[in-house]
């Protein structure tokens, strides 16, 4: 942690989790509080993963354990037997002494926790930073020229991206979201104050269409409870998805994970689903830890991870997660879009406690929002070219490749989306 002031905004972020999932998640290490590098990943109490082919084994091994019922064929949730093996008497935790156990016995990654997942700040934040006020009638920040915006070139038009995140809600005055659609978000608390992290989706949608400006964009729902979902039921969320034939999945939501291995309920949802859908790209936030420790999906081989640049465009943001994993860096600090109208109640340190208004727009930060920078790109070199999003992305990331930033990497920026054509 950087200074004293982060490190009581990570224990918060940490802390609201811990609040709405109770005893049914867990902290890796449990004294992370106190040790220098935080928290590992969450986890789920009582449950492990297996791939359906090593289940057998695993039970037979355990001498017990109930497979749940749900997720995607390929991999199965585990509920823990009562008895589980005191192989590893340091652990209070029955999870972490079976996933030790079977480290032992089955070798490693064969059994693994099951991870929660956010698109809300907690052990690895995403966004990096709480939503922040703006004078009426701001325009967005970043925004493509007008003849852009009006219709043609990398206009986006033709291209569907469907967003994975807390839902939508409508934003009347931001005129560049009409046609967006989606699941309701709970925006809300009891006493009419915006909850936190609500307009995360809107917020992404916005960036979408500032740079892809007639791109179909649909805002799905499925990190309702504190901006997290687990593992299993992301992989099976995901799967959802792909009946609504996209081109493009963006995704502003990831996890660090037990000895940095790909957490296996995705992992099979890559090689068995995403896989066989030619063309399609899987767009994800690398983080906002500011480690080089892998960030799960974008640290996927088959997803397009997207890192934050800083305020002057060339620099990593201080925040923005790095590494030979990490795709492309793009704008993510400071953009300005459309957001809800009401009061917030900033959570965070050294901010916990201002009343921030809100009038349909904000300022945020984050590898959160990076990321639809980088979709939109994808969109909108699609709808020029006709090439497959997977084929754009690629064209994308080669072009980044030969205009790096020196101690930071490839990059793209907003106008980027024609910048490798003849």
């Amino acid at each position: 942690m950087e200074n004293q002031s982060s490190q009581r905004k990570y224990v918060a972020q940490i802390e609201l989790i811990l609040e709405a999932f109770g005893k049914e998640v867990e902290v890796y290490p449990p004294a992370w509080e106190k040790e220098p590098e935080g928290a590992e990943y969450l986890y789920r109490t009582g449950v492990v993963l297996v791939r359906d082919e090593d289940l057998t084994r695993v039970i037979e091994l355990f001498e017990g354990g109930q497979p749940a019922e749900g997720g995607i064929g390929g991999v199965t949730r585990l509920l823990l037997p009562e008895r589980v093996p005191e192989q590893a008497p340091e652990d209070r935790s029955p999870t972490q002494r079976f996933l030790r156990y079977a480290d032992l016995r089955l070798g490693r990654g064969v059994v693994t926790p099951e991870h929660l997942f956010y698109v809300c700040p907690s052990v690895s934040p995403c966004p990096a930073t709480e939503p922040e006020e703006v004078p009426p009638g701001i325009p967005p920040d970043p925004v493509l020229p007008t003849p852009l915006l009006s219709g043609g070139a990398a206009d986006g038009r033709g291209v569907k991206v469907v967003v994975l995140d807390v839902g939508w809600s409508d934003a009347p005055a931001a005129y560049w979201l009409n046609g967006v659609t989606g699941d309701p978000e709970n925006a809300f608390d009891g006493s009419g104050r915006i909850r936190p992290y609500a307009g995360h989706g809107t917020f992404i949608a916005g960036v979408l269409r500032a740079v892809a400006r007639n791109v179909e964009i649909v805002v799905k729902s499925y990190f309702t409870s504190a901006g997290a979902i687990w593992e299993f039921d992301l992989a099976q969320a995901l799967d959802e998805v792909l009946d609504l034939a996209p081109d493009i999945i963006s995704l502003s939501a990831g996890t660090r994970t037990r000895h940095n291995l790909a957490p296996l309920g995705l992992d099979v949802f890559i090689k068995t689903r995403l896989d066989r859908i030619n063309g399609l790209a899987l767009v994800a936030a690398a983080g906002n830890e500011s480690t080089r420790d892998y960030f799960w999906p974008a640290a996927f081989p088959e997803s397009v991870g997207v890192g934050a640049l800083a305020d002057n465009g060339r620099d990593r943001a201080s925040y923005s997660n790095f590494g030979g994993w990490v795709d492309v860096y793009a704008p993510g600090t400071n953009l300005v879009n459309a957001f809800l109208t009401g009061d917030y109640e900033c959570t965070e340190p050294p901010n916990t406690g201002q009343l921030r208004s809100f009038q349909g727009m904000a300022r945020w930060s984050g590898t959160s929002f990076a990321t639809p920078l980088v979709a939109g790109l994808i969109a909108g070199r699609m709808s020029v070219t006709g090439e497959s999003a997977k084929q754009a992305a690629d064209a994308l990331l080669a072009f980044a490749l030969t205009q790096p930033e020196p101690g930071t990497g490839p990059v793209l920026r907003a106008g980027d989306a024609l910048a490798s054509l003849p």
